[in-house]
């Protein structure tokens, strides 16, 4: 079969001006960079970034019975979050692995939207259509119907408040992880105080047409805070700093939450009645199952996904994401490791492990999550 072409953000043209470079993912054209990878992680822990993530998947679950099947189909108590609340939550399979983690908002008394990875767009849908079926509620893929644009970064809320034509009732008040119904010159945009960069900052969901607008009003607003655009490479090192875990490097089908250090995300005991994985999940994964640590190194070597961790001669993990962290300056990395090396080391001893660093050891010091954290955040 012909490859099918590639999608294009609705925002594809602005990126093309402001001389992005783009990558392939998921199927999508998205800009990777457009200065330096080191210059947009550095704006964003320091003033702001602009991100395009309408690649991102968003299905509609709605219905008398939504919280339900939501309740049934999820990981967490998605019944419990009010309207105007988000919650991060995990989609499980049968046996207990982790076919996406996703973002819910409450959006009405029995509406919620769900926000999944671009890569798990079909499996997401396919699979909350299922295990929806026996609820009153409907499933609907959104994803071609709606843009999202983040802004990130510790001076997001003031470049958000001086963005001509954005009426934003409630701003005042929100809190991280909630969201608000606005208008922006006549287009309902929903924002919300979320982000996958360790830092304050926003995401607008909004109609496709209405996102150039949106785009070149925050770009133009925040043009003399030092807000710039940033690409998916600084949105990679930035959630690696903040201990995020990322589909597919930190997340897979293989992997339990509770390797992944996200046994919390499961409502194992808030959530009395039956939910997909759930008895996979009691059980828990084969003994000796790896658990995810942060690895911190000297030098300016880092370990990159896929290579070995060593315990003397012997390999003991993986890395799963690694990179010399641009604001902290040393090389970090999460990985999985055997639990009997798993645990953090003393301040003051010896690095424990290596990276085999293509043929060289690099001395590893195991370190708790996340290697970054902002000095405030909003509760």
């Amino acid at each position: 079969m012909p490859h099918a072409p590639d999608r294009l953000s609705p925002l594809h043209d602005r990126h093309v001006a402001a001389g992005a470079a783009f990558t392939d993912f998921a199927g999508w054209q998205m800009p990777v960079r457009y200065t330096s990878d080191l210059a947009e992680h550095a704006a964003v822990r320091t003033a702001a970034g602009l991100f395009d993530l309408s690649h991102m998947a968003e299905i509609l679950v709605v219905g008398p019975q939504a919280a339900e099947a939501l309740d049934y189909a999820l990981a967490g108590k998605l019944s419990a979050i009010t309207e105007g609340q988000a919650k991060y939550s995990l989609l499980l399979s049968p046996d207990g692995g982790i076919l996406d983690d996703l973002v819910v908002y409450r959006t009405g008394a029995d509406r919620y939207l769900v926000v999944a990875n671009a890569a798990n767009r079909e499996v997401a849908a396919q699979e909350l259509r299922e295990r929806a079926a026996a609820f009153d509620c409907l499933v609907e893929d959104e994803s071609d119907d709606i843009a999202l644009i983040a802004l990130q970064g510790p001076r997001s809320e003031e470049i958000l408040r001086n963005v001509e034509g954005f009426d934003l009732p409630g701003l005042d008040d929100l809190k991280y992880y909630r969201a608000i119904p606005c208008d922006f010159r006549g287009h309902n945009v929903l924002v919300a105080r979320t982000g996958y960069t360790g830092e304050d900052g926003f995401e607008f969901y909004l109609a496709p047409d209405a996102a150039p607008a949106l785009w070149d009003a925050i770009a133009e607003t925040g043009a003399g805070s030092g807000l710039v655009p940033a690409g998916l490479a600084a949105r990679d090192t930035l959630r690696l700093e903040a201990g995020m875990p990322l589909y597919g490097h930190e997340l897979s089908t293989e992997t339990f939450p509770v390797q992944a250090g996200l046994g919390r995300v499961v409502a194992l005991t808030t959530k009395p009645g039956d939910f997909v994985g759930r008895a996979a999940v009691e059980a828990g994964p084969a003994a000796g199952a790896r658990v995810l640590v942060g690895l911190r190194s000297e030098g300016k070597r880092a370990g990159r996904a896929g290579y070995p961790v060593m315990h003397g001669d012997t390999v003991v993990g993986e890395v799963t994401s690694g990179a010399l962290s641009p604001t902290l300056g040393y090389p970090i990395a999460m990985a999985y490791v055997d639990p009997e090396v798993a645990a953090p080391d003393a301040p003051d001893a010896a690095p424990a492990l290596d990276i085999d660093v293509r043929g060289s050891r690099v001395a590893a010091s195991i370190v708790p999550l996340p290697f970054y954290k902002k000095d405030s955040a909003h509760d």
